[in-house]
């Protein structure tokens, strides 16, 4: 994964991995969507959405960045973020 992939791609990518590792339809993944009220995401799954992300994109996620994100968004910007770095 380049640097430069925007918001809309890392959304893409986000997706696609939601829908396999968890089996959640596309039509409610949207940017406003809740990980854990919406998607029903635990906290079992949000470590090893950390795995996956982290092999995505090559770095790490930290543990105090993703234990502030809420929603689909928050996760597409922790994301953007951290490739900006």
């Amino acid at each position: 994964m380049t640097s430069a992939m925007s918001k809309d791609a890392l959304f893409a990518e986000l997706t696609g991995i939601l829908q396999e590792m968890f089996e959640i339809e596309p039509s409610k993944i949207s940017l406003q969507s809740n990980l854990y009220t919406d998607l029903d995401i635990d906290s079992i799954d949000a470590v090893d959405l950390v795995v996956r992300l982290k092999e995505l994109t090559g770095k790490r996620l930290q543990p105090e960045v993703f234990k502030s994100v809420r929603t689909v968004q928050d996760v597409v910007d922790a994301l953007a973020n951290l490739l900006a770095e």
